[in-house]
């Protein structure tokens, strides 16, 4: 079997990969650094070399065992799971040749615990725990050994590279995580209001942002213009060019519209062939400009097929007004334009022009042209 990394084998979806490759280098720093509290036990009671040769191979041996578990596994979740819980064994195997010394044996146990809570969640920390306290205490029946708690300095001063260095290795890893949790759901919110197409914002995200506008109207009365664009004459170029031609006559448009408007300005696609732009601090005449650039730049951009079917673009505009109770209003104007527009012949820029009184705003008057 193939394998990516130290230990990672390639059928694992990716995710799995990396948030395992991780776990397998905090188990080997784990393992060295709890020899060290280890040995110097075994060195104050001068023990013999059977406990010497069971530390170095849990402490240097074991995580290499482990990574080869994962690398020739299928199934490499439910075998860094097994892992786990013989990670429990050991440490229950340790803790029994330290002859049960506190500090260093409160030390293993938090991490490993931390280590469970972290993998699969407090159940299977309670069981590994339960798990590593009947191993402890039958090997060391069988070895014949006893308890010492009492914890030296030296003992002391070996544990504390584990206590400080493990759980923020494990911290350090979940931190990343967390970054990439919170960096998927920002990628995925922004797919969710992006048009695949044309990568340009869609309809949803384009309404919450008018409503938005419509509401800032409402407080400030400063000027904005709302535009609705439409493709003239689209479905014969789908029908005689094919789909793929279609798509890119979209695409054109929305470089248009990106090439035309200005960097605080927002176009968006709001369906099919429709698609719009907001226009903020202009009134109808300087967005009309705006939408004349579009429609020129749209006649420059177009290939031939579009050019053959006589495809433009048709354009309606339609001021804020204060009488406009909700968005839906507004766009209903702006479309009422832009209909007028193409029923004039398209290839053209309709405005909805208020009539203002000296109280209030009265129905507004259609024009093409």
């Amino acid at each position: 079997m193939k394998y990516i990394g130290p230990g990672i084998s390639r059928e694992a979806p990716p995710e799995e990969r990396e948030l395992l490759e991780r776990v397998l280098w905090i188990r080997v720093l784990g393992c060295a650094l709890g020899v060290l509290p280890v040995a110097m036990v075994l060195y104050e009671r001068a023990a013999g070399p059977m406990f010497w040769i069971i530390t170095l191979l849990i402490g240097f041996g074991w995580p290499h065992v482990a990574s080869w578990n994962v690398r020739h596994s299928l199934d490499v979740l439910d075998t860094e799971m097994r892992n786990k819980v013989f990670d429990s064994v050991l440490g229950g195997v340790c803790i029994a040749i330290m002859e049960f010394n506190v500090l260093p044996s409160v030390v293993v146990v938090t991490m490993l615990s931390i280590d469970k809570v972290g993998m699969a969640g407090w159940q299977f920390m309670g069981r590994t725990l339960l798990l590593l306290l009947v191993v402890s205490l039958v090997t060391a029946a069988s070895l014949g050994l006893g308890i010492r708690p009492q914890s030296s300095m030296p003992v002391v001063l070996a544990t504390l590279p584990l206590l400080f260095a493990y759980p923020v290795a494990i911290s350090t890893v979940l931190y990343l995580l967390a970054r990439k949790v919170v960096s998927q759901n920002q990628d995925l919110d922004r797919l969710n209001r992006t048009d695949v197409l044309t990568s340009l914002p869609n309809r949803r995200h384009w309404e919450e942002q008018i409503a938005k506008e419509l509401a800032r109207h409402q407080r400030t009365e400063r000027p904005a213009v709302l535009m609705v664009v439409d493709v003239d004459n689209f479905k014969n170029v789908n029908d005689r060019h094919g789909h793929a031609v279609g798509d890119q006559v979209l695409r054109q448009v929305a470089a248009g519209l990106v090439r035309s408007i200005r960097p605080f300005d927002m176009a968006a696609r709001i369906g099919g062939d429709e698609f719009a732009v907001f226009v903020t601090e202009a009134d109808i005449k300087d967005a009309r400009e705006v939408a004349e650039r579009i429609r020129t730049h749209f006649l420059e951009l177009r290939g031939s097929e579009a050019a053959s079917e006589d495809c433009t673009l048709s354009i309606g505009l339609a001021e804020i007004d204060e009488t406009f109770a909700t968005s839906e209003d507004w766009m209903k104007h702006a479309d009422a334009a832009m209909y007028r527009a193409k029923a004039a012949g398209g290839n053209r820029t309709g405005i909805d022009f208020p009539i203002y009184t000296s109280s209030s705003r009265r129905r507004p008057v259609e024009r093409a042209c």
